[in-house]
Order: C-alpha cells, then structure tokens, then sequence
C-alpha cells in the first residue's frame, strides 16, 4: 500500500499497520473513539480490491443513512485523496464502486434482507456490529468465503463475547484514538478531558482505584471510549424506541426542537411529530461549527412552523427570528429537563433511519452516578444534543399537566 501523507487528506496510521498484520478468517476490532477504525479498514478493503481479480466485497451497517454518513463517506474520501476515485464507476442507485479489473466493494443494510441472506462474497465487513443481531451477522458470515471483519465501541458486551468466545479462526485488535496520528491535536484534547473528568489523579499508579474515581459514568466513559475496553452500559434512560425508515404519511408535526452548539458540541435540529399517540422523531441538522447564518440557510425548510429553541441563547433566537422564522425559547424551570424525559418515556417513540447521530444518544443517554456509584436523579450531561433539542419541541406539552395541555 502506498504511504500518503496527510496533506493529501489520508494518512497512513498506526491503526493500519496494525490491522494490515492481522490473518485469522475473523477479524475482531473493539476501539475506542476516534481510533481510525473505518478509515483504517477501508483502505486494505480498497488496496485488495485493486490487486485481485473479481474480489467481491461487502460492507454492512444497520441502515443505509449510517453507512452514507460513515462507511460511504469515508470510502469516497480515501478512493479521491489516493487518486482512485472515477464517477463512471460508482453506482449510486446500488451503492457499488467496480473496479477496472472487475472486482467490487458494496454497501448495504442489514435491512436489505433479499441481501443478507442473498448473493455470496469473499470479504465483509459489518461496521458497527454491535448494532446488528447475531442471526444477521451469522446470514452474512456463512456466504463469506475469505475475511470477515467486525469493528465497534465496546459499551457493553454483545454477541461476538458469547458466540464468537471461543472460534479459533478469531483474533482480536483493540484500536484506540492514539492509534490515529491523523486526529487533530483539538480533537485528542477533547477526548482526553473524559480522563480528567474521571479521575482525580489522573498520573495515579492505580488509575482505577476505587478512591481515585471521580464519576463512575466517566470512568465508564473513558474505559469504552478512550482506551477501547468493555464497559458497562447501566441505567439506560430512553429504552421505549424503535427505528422507522421515514416519518409516515399522516403524522403531524408538533414542533421542531433547536438546541445550539459550535466548537465541540453540535447544534441539533429535530422534528418532532405524532401519530396514534406516538412520536416520530427526525433529525433535521446535527452539526459542529455552525454559525447562525449557518442554521438560517439549513433551515429553510422549516420556515412557516414553529422551532423552539434553548432559551439561554437569546440573541440567536432574536437574528433566527428576524431572518422570518417562527421561533421562541424553551420553557424552562428547575426540573425541565426531568420533565422533558419523563414524557418522552410516556410514549412510545420512533425515530427515523436517517437520524443516526440521534440513534446514538438514545444508545447511550443514562442517569448520572455519584462517587459511590450510585445512581442520581439527573442524567449525563454528554449524549444529549439531539435529545434536548426533542425536550424543547416538547417543552410547552411536558412542562405543563394533561388538563392543562388540553386548554392550550
């Protein structure tokens, strides 16, 4: 494989060399945030592609929205920066890049059931596999001839720990975000501010000792996400929810919801409709760096309906409003945001494929722990952007009694 400098938009990494020595049938790799997972699987995927024949490659994730905002992306961006890239190739419908010697790399979802248990392969690789049951991961593995690889963030413990425990054609790379040399220097800063919020002492010999956790949800945190090691997901907030292709005809929009961010956090705009009782939830925007110029153009097609937005920021509030928007800030008293997750967990709730960074937060939101462990009455301030962004859709219904919500 050829070594890329970063100028060109790819790096030739740690986390690759690492992979590139691995040689058992199945491929198992647990790492941490920002480890160059993908982008590190990826570019052997391309590399062998383009040095065998008719190779037939497939790449898998839960849902067609998650493999476009990651395995797709990804694979564009690496096949242009090593000047790989040729549009007559790639066939969008299918999503399949044939090479010039007739071997192909394609993504689909597991949702794809006429695929999943359809056409065999040489290569796959499930992206995420934690997101995806054993009986799909067993479909897929029996019409896989050659390499098998499965990447995720260990959270918790999940089918490959139990069925795969023991399959001597299994080896296992743990990746972690200083396995990739091509993460900004901001971004390795950020990820390493889990650490201090952990622990007390973070240069202890004994950085798990009992007496040196500050807050067991971040040392979780840092476990899973900093050094890529099982951890335990406890104390799920939001469990009343399931995944929908779109949101169905009839549904009525409510509101939609605006929680502001920037440097490191995103601003999120969801909408929120009903149906039958029910909330459908649709990630509208779920961005970094945005101004508000920014959230006014993105927003186009929300203008003639209410968005309510977090009320501490009024001055965006004000320039979105002035830019024609029906908009106004939150309700928010002492115990909103318990408000707010009590109703959600009132509903049943179904949230669109395409919300994908929303998905996430749902997987994730839990009740926050004390020194001891034990749990709070308040949730993690982290894996909640999406989510507040719902609460404020929600806020003029949650923040008010049923009879209430019936005179409004």
């Amino acid at each position: 494989m050829t070594v890329l400098n970063k100028v060109n938009g790819f790096q030739y990494t740690t986390a690759i060399r690492k992979l590139r020595k691995l040689t058992k049938r199945i491929k198992k790799i647990p790492g941490g945030t920002s480890a160059g997972k993908t982008f590190g699987i990826i570019p052997i995927l391309i590399n062998k592609a383009t040095l065998t024949p008719l190779l037939e490659i497939s790449i898998v994730s839960e849902s067609v929205p998650h493999l476009k905002r990651g395995a797709i992306k990804d694979f564009k961006k690496i096949m242009m920066s090593t000047g790989r890239w040729n549009d007559d190739h790639w066939h969008g419908t299918d999503f399949k890049y044939t090479f010039s010697n007739k071997s192909y790399i394609e993504f689909f979802s597991v949702a794809q059931e006429d695929k999943v248990r359809g056409p065999r392969r040489n290569i796959l690789y499930i992206n995420e596999c934690n997101n995806v049951s054993f009986e799909t991961y067993h479909q897929l593995a029996i019409r896989t001839d050659q390499e098998v690889w499965l990447d995720y963030n260990p959270t918790n413990e999940f089918w490959i720990h139990t069925e795969l425990k023991d399959d001597p054609d299994l080896e296992e790379l743990t990746l972690t975000y200083k396995d990739n040399e091509a993460l900004a220097e901001s971004l390795v800063r950020e990820i390493e501010k889990g650490r201090t919020k952990a622990f007390y002492d973070i240069n202890a010999t004994d950085l798990y000792a009992e007496k040196n956790i500050k807050s067991s949800y971040w040392s979780n945190w840092w476990r899973v996400y900093g050094e890529g090691k099982v951890g335990s997901l406890e104390g799920v907030i939001l469990k009343n929810w399931s995944q929908i292709d779109n949101v169905p005809e009839g549904a009525k929009l409510i509101s939609r919801g605006l929680d502001f961010g920037f440097t490191n956090d995103p601003t999120a705009l969801t909408g929120v409709y009903e149906l039958n009782n029910e909330l459908i939830l649709d990630e509208e925007i779920y961005r970094t760096g945005l101004l508000n110029s920014d959230i006014i153009s993105l927003s186009k097609h929300a203008k003639g309906h209410l968005i309510i937005a977090d009320s501490s920021e009024p001055k965006s509030i004000a320039e979105i409003a002035r830019a024609g928007f029906i908009i106004k800030g939150a309700i928010k008293g002492p115990d909103s945001v318990v408000f707010g997750i009590n109703y959600l967990q009132q509903h049943t709730i179904r949230i669109t494929a395409r919300s994908t960074n929303l998905i996430k937060e749902f997987r994730n939101y839990v009740w926050d722990k004390d020194k001891d462990g034990k749990n709070l009455n308040v949730p993690i301030d982290a894996w909640n952007h999406g989510i507040d962004s719902v609460r404020y859709a929600l806020s003029d219904r949650s923040t008010k009694t049923p009879v209430e919500w019936k005179m409004y």
